[in-house]
């Protein structure tokens, strides 16, 4: 039997055993295990509990993978090169995730010195990492036939990693009832130069349909994988080019915080106010106090989140890291370090180097050395 069959007998042994754990979160006794040093506070308080080691926990990695990997050119390609729906979706039979290895990548982050992963389950194409009953257009239903997620899941939870959950929310480029460019701006849907038959107008159009898509995904995604520590979300500037509250925001907060009491919500630089932290990307105002924690976002690519094969033999070095770690230290803040696994699932070997190389300065240095 070979790796990719164990992962995947393991896990259709387990979905029970998550299912069952994920309904029990709450009790004392059920610590997620990168909280296990605030385990007297967790009993207390289970958000307060990762809040505060949210605050703590300075380095995380960042994944920005799908079908867009697979073409080399940008997370955004679908939008920026106007690919329509049932032609961007033919990448579906090409996925493979071959390379794809939860447990060295969970092995990786850990010999770098991070504290947590944030993957794209969903990015604004609106393909999905993992197995859910709301749409087919997901990795299950490629020749991958793997849930990402879930492995990625059982290996954070093993190894005390903390493990956030990117999903694409304002925009979405497949979806016929997401935003549309009639009402709503902020890259809401590729600007097609003929019209997309996939997409509903006028008055078929319902964004509530929409609405109910993602807070059935979520809720699955909170349901399906035990001790989340963060929902993450992006596509903020389509609702907050409009009236936002027609994306009934909090009641999603409020889902998200009723399904596991640890779960932390983003929405970049925040978008109610109710938020459990910031997460803008490369930078953040200056000069004012932070009133939540913070956390900004860079890539080790040059350009791009997602795999951009020009971006080959370029991205930063280890010094060029450090330099990151310090600016976030200094709002303060915690730095989510992203690589753009190639079209395979396997990350980058420069990005592999870099972050070891990261890993063992701050190991032998200590952080306070690598932040003065």
């Amino acid at each position: 039997m070979d790796r990719k069959e164990f992962i995947s007998l393991s896990l259709m042994a387990g979905a029970g055993a998550m299912l069952f754990n994920s309904c029990t979160m709450g009790s004392s006794s059920s610590i997620p295990n990168y909280l296990r040093e605030y385990k007297d506070l967790y009993k207390q308080n289970p958000r307060e509990a990762a809040t505060q080691w949210f605050k703590e926990a300075r380095y995380g990695l960042f994944i920005h993978y799908g079908l867009y990997s697979i073409l080399g050119r940008h997370e955004w390609v679908m939008r920026n090169e106007k690919i329509h729906v049932a032609e961007y979706a033919k990448l579906k039979d090409e996925f493979t995730a071959e390379k794809f290895d939860a447990d060295f990548i969970t092995d990786l982050a850990l010999e770098a010195g991070m504290k947590y992963i944030n993957i794209t389950t969903r990015h604004h194409d609106s393909f999905c990492l993992w197995d859910t009953k709301f749409t087919d257009f997901n990795s299950m239903n490629s020749p991958a036939k793997r849930d990402l997620v879930a492995e990625l899941s059982e290996q954070c939870n093993k190894k005390g990693l903390a493990l956030f959950l990117y999903y694409s929310h304002g925009r979405d480029w497949r979806h016929p009832h997401a935003p549309n460019n009639d009402k709503w701006k902020g890259a809401a849907r590729p600007d097609y130069e003929t019209k997309e038959p996939y997409y509903k107008y006028g008055e078929e159009h319902d964004l509530n349909v929409y609405l109910d898509f993602m807070s059935n995904q979520v809720n699955e995604l909170l349901e399906n994988y035990k001790d989340i520590a963060g929902i993450w979300l992006d596509g903020f500037a389509t609702p907050a080019s409009g009236d936002h509250s027609l994306f009934k925001c909090q009641d999603l907060y409020d889902l998200i915080h009723s399904k596991q009491p640890q779960v932390l919500v983003s929405y970049k630089q925040g978008l109610l106010g109710t938020e459990d932290f910031l997460a803008p990307e490369r930078k953040y105002k200056q000069g004012e106090k932070i009133e939540k924690p913070l956390e900004i976002c860079d890539h080790l690519q040059r350009k791009g989140w997602g795999y951009l094969s020009s971006q080959d033999g370029n991205h930063k070095s280890k010094e060029e890291v450090i330099k990151m770690l310090k600016k976030a230290d200094k709002y303060p803040a915690n730095l989510l370090l992203n690589t753009g696994p190639l079209p395979s699932g396997e990350i980058p070997p420069e990005d592999v180097k870099v972050l070891r190389e990261v890993g063992k300065e701050i190991k032998l240095r200590g952080w306070d050395s690598i932040l003065s």
